[in-house]
């Protein structure tokens, strides 16, 4: 199956990472490819493009359109997740880089291709791992986990307000026979929420199934840890672009960038700083950039998506 992702806000991240012919760029999330060729056609012979991503059969494919492109620049690859973007650079010599892109979307392919359990939409496997050599996956959340566990991970990584109803609704479920597809947790979910709520808004689903996906990849821990390694690599003037699709997503980003350019932690009754932490980052835009009318005309998948560009002092 071939792999086809319409990158997200292309041009504002093309713009903002701000590319030197000569410079060093990460993709930490290279899936099909659709920023990475970009930020390759704009490199020179000393430029470098280092990709990563979990998805094995996403990076086989992107590596292959990468060197058909026959750019002038070098090419790194690395089958892992964008929180190992450290010791890829320094397994490669790379002490530091010019920028650094995360596009935190679920890709097109993902959704689209049934057997990987992430789509509401179509009948399969509750898996939902990004990367499967893990062998933790949907099903041993739904299946395994106690009811509060499961009503836990709903609420706060899925904001849904039937977190407890659907989570009971999976326990009683489970108790006949154990929950193993996706169409059988949806049809859960939609027994769970009262048809009145499930008249308005998103797919009664939408909310448990990024729960899950969350839960599965670690995604939220994750990547804190990856902007503190992020930031540490840039080069002075170097730039940070991160693309969240959901509130939890931009408010961890949005926080962690502040460490770096408000570190001060002095009272705001004191009169001047004296806690001594000097910023070490500008925010590129006072707010998050968010898709243009024509990009949602064109892709309605964008809609929830937000940018956010740190700029290293």
């Amino acid at each position: 199956m071939d792999f086809e992702h319409k990158p997200v806000l292309f041009e504002e991240c093309i713009e903002n990472l701000d590319i030197k012919p000569d410079g060093v760029y990460v993709d930490g999330t290279l899936g099909g490819a659709g920023h990475s060729s970009a930020i390759y056609q704009k490199l020179g012979e000393k430029g470098m493009l280092i990709g990563l991503d979990q998805d094995g059969f996403a990076l086989e494919t992107s590596k292959k359109r990468l060197e058909d492109q026959n750019g002038k620049g070098s090419l790194i690859f690395a089958n892992t997740n964008f929180v190992n973007i450290k010791s890829v650079c320094f397994e490669n010599k790379i002490a530091c880089v010019d920028g650094i892109l995360l596009d935190l979307g679920v890709s097109s392919h993902q959704l689209d291709e049934a057997e990987r359990g992430f789509s509401y939409n179509k009948d399969a496997p509750l898996d939902m791992r990004m990367d499967r050599r893990q062998k933790f996956t949907a099903e041993t959340i739904v299946n395994e986990y106690s009811k509060e566990e499961i009503k836990k991970i709903i609420r706060e990584f899925g904001e849904e307000n039937w977190a407890s109803r659907i989570a009971e609704f999976i326990v009683q479920r489970r108790d006949e026979k154990r929950i193993e597809t996706t169409g059988e947790l949806v049809e859960i979910i939609k027994a769970a929420i009262p048809s009145s709520a499930r008249r308005e808004g998103p797919h009664p689903a939408k909310r448990t199934f990024q729960a899950l996906r969350i839960a599965v990849n670690d995604e939220l821990g994750i990547l804190s840890k990856a902007i503190e390694e992020g930031v540490n690599l840039l080069k002075p003037g170097g730039r940070f672009c991160i693309i969240t699709f959901h509130s939890l997503e931009d408010r961890i980003v949005k926080n962690e960038f502040n460490k770096y350019i408000n570190p001060c932690t002095c009272p705001s009754t004191f009169p001047v700083c004296v806690c001594g932490k000097k910023k070490l980052a500008e925010s590129v835009h006072r707010k998050p950039i968010v898709p243009s009318v024509k990009e949602l005309e064109e892709n309605p998948r964008a809609r929830s998506a937000k940018l956010r560009v740190l700029e290293k002092q």
